[in-house]
Formats: C-alpha cells, structure tokens, sequence
C-alpha cells in the first residue's frame, strides 16, 4: 500500500529538519565481505551467500559541520555505513553508529529533540527546552549522559545498527536481528589528556598510515531477537543475554580514489531493499531514509 500524501508531506518535512544531524565529515575505504556458513542459514542475501562482496564503507562523525575537529566531543555518535555491491546499479546498505543508544522511537520526537536543543542557547534560563525533554524522555537522557570517549582509530571503535531487521531465510524462516560491527584489533579510546595533542583530522590521517602495515577488519554480527524482544523501538536495547551469530568478516584495505568526488555522489540507505532481509516496523527507517536522500541530493547538487 503506497502512503498518503499528507504521510509523505509529514516524512518530507522531519526529513529536511533533521538534515542537520547528517555526518558530514568521513572517509570512504574499500574492501571485501566473506560471509560466514552461519549468515546463509539465517538469509537468503545474495551477499550472505556468495564466496565474497566488495564493499564500500563511510567512517564518519557526528554534525552537518564537514570540518568539525576530531577532538570535538559533539562527533559522536560516529558513523560506520557499508555498502554491500552486488552488481550494476544493485547494492543493499547497513547504517550504523558508535552507540548502541538511540535517544528517541520517532521522527517527531527527533523533531522535538532538534527544536529543544535549538532553543536552548548557553545563556537560556533553566530549566531550558533540552533540559525539559530529557526530563520527559529518560532514553534520550541516557544517550545524552553515556561516556563518549574518542577514538584511538575508526578501526577501533565498535559500530551498533540501532534498529531491527527482519532475516528471511532460503526456507521461510523469519529471524529479527539487530547488526553489529566489532573492530579485529580490538576497541581503544583516548583519555582528555591525550585528546589534548592529537590533530584536527587525526583519525582520517590514521587510517591512511595503519593501511600501509594490513587492513583494517570488521566482524559482522548478528544479535538475535527472542519472542519477547521489542523489534520497532531504537531506544529499547535487547538484554546482552541474547544470542550472537557471526555473519562474516568485513576487510578493508584501500582508501577509496577520487575520495571527495565519491562522497558527493554516494547516498547509502538504512532500507535493506534486497530479497532476504525486511525492515521491521521501527518507525526511523522512512524518517531515516529521506534525511539521507534529501542529504544526498544537496552534496550532489553543490559545486
């Protein structure tokens, strides 16, 4: 069933308000997907199947400020976006983050969050718009309060996909999953100290200088719901008690040419899109999906 118009309209309108939380700093690396026997049995994606699917991955931080430092506390939640290609013009994407917290269920609640946070200046009196929200939304206060240190490496940081998809596997079997993505060489953070020292772009320049020694590795893993989990909620976190299955390991090992020209032109989708895995219900994915597209179709658009 296609939507309403006003449906649209209203989607359309969250969507350009919400533009400002786009990453727009990043790198984009190229590589390769191995999947595991185990992905298989889950889904019937092609690139759960075949021997291996080049890929395509973003890092970037947090804000529409494409020049924000490293440093800056304000750059998480980081980004981790994959894209899986399966042949011309085919491709199927994961978006992720380096939280496994997200601060609101909808669009309209993000929508309440920009404009609390917009009317909320250092000087405002308290209790300020944000300060209210947070009191109203103990999530996005959790998010808000969660420590946020800064990573030694993009390829030591750990990304969570947020929201739930749905498997399907080649005889029907219906699995609810959320992804994650843990870095090979291990998770590592930088205290304020050492933050102090390090240059404005030091995590691209990173990267650069670690792909010389080997690439940089990914597993993909599959947290897997149970009956009773909430599949349509990104602020509802799954018990760690919950079953994890590795789904492959993701290789990167170039920097992607023309890098800047490519950035411009790529707009990844959190959509699966692709036989085999289904969105859930969770109310973010079309909100989600026209922040990015919109996002896309104004770099694509500058000069």
């Amino acid at each position: 069933m296609s939507e309403s118009q006003p449906a649209l309209q209203s989607r359309d309108i969250l969507a350009n308000q919400c533009i400002i939380l786009a990453h727009a700093k990043g790198i984009l690396l190229n590589g390769t997907f191995t999947p595991t026997p185990e992905a298989a049995k889950l889904s019937a994606a092609p690139h759960f199947n075949n021997p291996s699917t080049p890929v395509i991955v973003r890092f970037s931080n947090a804000t529409a400020f494409p020049n924000i430092p490293d440093t800056d506390p304000n750059t998480e939640s980081r980004g981790m976006a994959i894209r899986f290609t399966l042949g011309d013009h085919v491709h199927t994407d994961i978006v992720n983050q380096s939280s496994p917290l997200f601060p609101v269920k909808t669009g309209e609640e993000l929508l309440e969050l920009l404009k609390a946070v917009a009317a909320s200046p250092p000087d405002a009196p308290s209790p300020k718009p944000i300060e209210k929200f947070l009191g109203a939304h103990p999530a996005a206060l959790k998010q808000v309060t969660s420590p946020k240190p800064i990573p030694t490496s993009f390829a030591r940081e750990a990304f969570w996909g947020v929201t739930a998809y749905k498997f399907v596997a080649a005889d029907g079997t219906e699995t609810f999953i959320r992804y994650r993505f843990v870095p090979e060489a291990g998770v590592e953070s930088l205290d304020a100290e050492a933050t102090k020292d390090k240059d404005p772009d030091f995590l691209q320049k990173e990267l650069a200088g670690r792909l010389k020694e080997g690439p940089v590795v990914f597993r993909m893993v599959a947290q897997i719901a149970e009956k009773e989990d909430v599949t349509d909620d990104a602020t509802d976190i799954w018990p760690e008690s919950r079953q994890l299955v590795e789904l492959g390991v993701v290789k990167l090992d170039t920097i992607t040419p023309d890098n800047a020209k490519e950035q411009q032109r790529l707009i990844f989708d959190p959509i699966p899109r692709v036989k085999g895995i289904e969105p859930s219900n969770d109310p973010l994915l079309e909100v989600r999906a026209a922040v990015y597209l919109l996002s896309g179709r104004e770099r694509r658009a500058a000069s």
